[in-house]
């Protein structure tokens, strides 16, 4: 904690830094898990506007929301077996992780507005400010960081 005294900030020895928000859910792959993890993201805004003050435009929202969908529509179709969903943030950003269980990495296909579906990963680049993918033990982790501001 600090105090502020003529505009100088005098520390109180209390100041701790401040952990992002972190929140992870399992999904089996039944029917239902996207909109379960629709609906987990929308909490977690929610939090993250209470507990970070985060202001998170409508826009925004409807962003991060659809990048949720997009990925783990793509670990519901693509793996074989259960994902999880790992959200963390804060007042500046929120990065959506999804981990699934096959191995192949996702290919970004060149644009092309005639093709009929595959347009999830193009979907998230152009709406993250940054998309890594990578394999773990289990599979793999897809990740999008969606800035608030």
């Amino acid at each position: 904690m600090s105090e502020h005294l003529g505009g100088a900030v005098i520390p109180t020895g209390f100041d701790v830094p401040v952990e992002p928000l972190r929140r992870a859910a399992h999904y089996t792959g039944e029917p239902g898990c996207i909109a379960e993890a629709r609906g987990f993201a929308a909490q977690f805004l929610e939090q993250l506007r209470t507990e970070w003050c985060a202001e998170i435009d409508s826009r925004t929202d409807g962003e991060l929301l659809l990048v949720v969908s997009e990925l783990v529509t793509n670990a519901d179709q693509h793996s074989n077996g259960p994902y999880i969903l790992e959200l963390e943030g804060t007042d500046t950003a929120v990065e959506v992780a999804v981990y699934d269980s096959n191995a192949a990495l996702p290919r970004r296909f060149p644009k092309n507005p005639e093709r009929v579906g595959r347009h999830g990963l193009e979907i998230v680049h152009a709406v993250a400010s940054q998309v890594t993918v990578q394999r773990v033990p289990v599979g793999k982790r897809v990740c999008a960081r969606v800035d608030l501001n």
